[in-house]
């Protein structure tokens, strides 16, 4: 099936809607809002993401409910350590995404545009949640404020409504529009990629991480949990400058109760292609987990270190007591609040116990 074929099969089909955010801008051409791209498209052609389509002046996403990839995943792999750290969020992603890294560890879904439709509408999505047990959703893998963004926000009230929590594994890299929708349709958690610093990592994602840090703080500010995770590659962005410079961006501007996640690299996609080496090593992340301990972060985390790693484990910030132990992505929460039960110290963490319970740090 030819290009045009396959364009008029999609906005035949249940995964062609028409966009949120955008505006016409005169001779057919539109103005996508979505993200901080703000892509100008001309009638019959997508934007950067691959799935925004210009059909005769009115922009259409090609990408609702259209599910590359489904897992119900622990919220341990996501990562979200200190946000329901023990239970399942129902994760989906679709096709495309706006930048541009050459490292891309899920570059079979993100680099490639939606040709056909693999429908999931939202109330199947609520059915198989229940069926298989999941107590979230999650809107991951490839980037989803611009594949997923109306899909989203269709999913996340049925799930409010049963109680379940909403999460975005994200680039950040949404308009503060997209983000007000996100806040007012449910999304309650979001660990947020801060891939490098400014100067330098735009040459490698093809944007302004200014912005993602500014979606960020207004994200926290409006209620929604953060978690940062920083996926520390060789000659990009593991000089201890820079580093540090996450650390303190991150204290400062976000609260010293911000988790941040520091995770090893492995060559995927075009890496190779662009000079980067093989992998990260371990003990490169263990100087990340230092740098950002020695920085005021009460929780940092090392991330793709096998078997295991103490460092993955959440420790009371006052005393070092155990708090939630990781095995690979097995957890243990040993603490039926959010206490420490050797001094009492406050945890930062939103968890679940036993009893079915909901405790909050920030309700305390």
């Amino acid at each position: 099936m030819n290009g045009d074929k396959q364009i008029e099969a999609l906005l035949r089909s249940p995964c062609a809607r028409m966009a949120v955010l955008w505006e016409p801008v005169g001779d057919g051409y539109v103005k996508c809002n979505v993200c901080e791209r703000h892509c100008v498209i001309p009638p019959g052609r997508r934007g950067m993401c691959g799935a925004r389509y210009n059909r005769d002046g009115e922009l259409f996403v090609l990408t609702y409910g259209n599910i590359s990839s489904m897992s119900n995943n622990p919220m341990s792999k996501k990562p979200f350590f200190n946000f329901f750290p023990d239970e399942y969020a129902l994760t989906v992603g679709s096709w495309g995404c706006n930048f541009v890294c050459p490292w891309c560890q899920n570059f079979e879904i993100s680099k490639v545009w939606a040709r056909s439709c693999q429908y999931v509408s939202p109330q199947r999505f609520i059915d198989i949640m229940r069926r298989i047990g999941s107590t979230g959703t999650s809107f991951s893998f490839n980037e989803p404020s611009v594949t997923l963004l109306e899909y989203s926000l269709d999913v996340m009230p049925l799930a409010r409504k049963r109680g379940w929590f909403n999460t975005y594994v994200t680039n950040g890299y949404m308009t503060r529009e997209s983000v007000e929708l996100l806040v007012k349709h449910g999304l309650d958690a979001a660990n947020i990629d801060i891939k490098g610093c400014p100067g330098t990592i735009e040459r490698w994602t093809g944007a302004d991480v200014n912005i993602v840090w500014r979606n960020a703080k207004l994200l926290k500010q409006m209620g929604v949990h953060i978690e940062i995770t920083t996926l520390v590659i060789p000659t990009v962005n593991d000089d201890e400058e820079c580093l540090r410079s996450i650390a303190r961006r991150i204290r400062k501007e976000l609260g010293s109760e911000t988790p941040w996640h520091v995770t090893r690299y492995f060559a995927m996609y075009k890496a190779y292609e662009r000079g980067l080496p093989p992998e990260t090593p371990t003990k490169t992340v263990e100087r990340a987990y230092q740098i950002g301990k020695d920085e005021g972060l009460l929780y940092v985390y090392v991330g793709n270190v096998w078997p295991a790693h103490p460092y993955e484990n959440t420790y009371c910030p006052n005393c070092g007591e155990l708090i939630i132990e990781r095995t690979g992505l097995r957890t243990r929460v040993l603490v039926e609040e959010p206490f420490c039960p050797k001094c009492g110290e406050l945890i930062h963490i939103v968890m679940r116990n036993r009893r079915g319970e909901i405790h909050d740090w920030r309700k305390i």
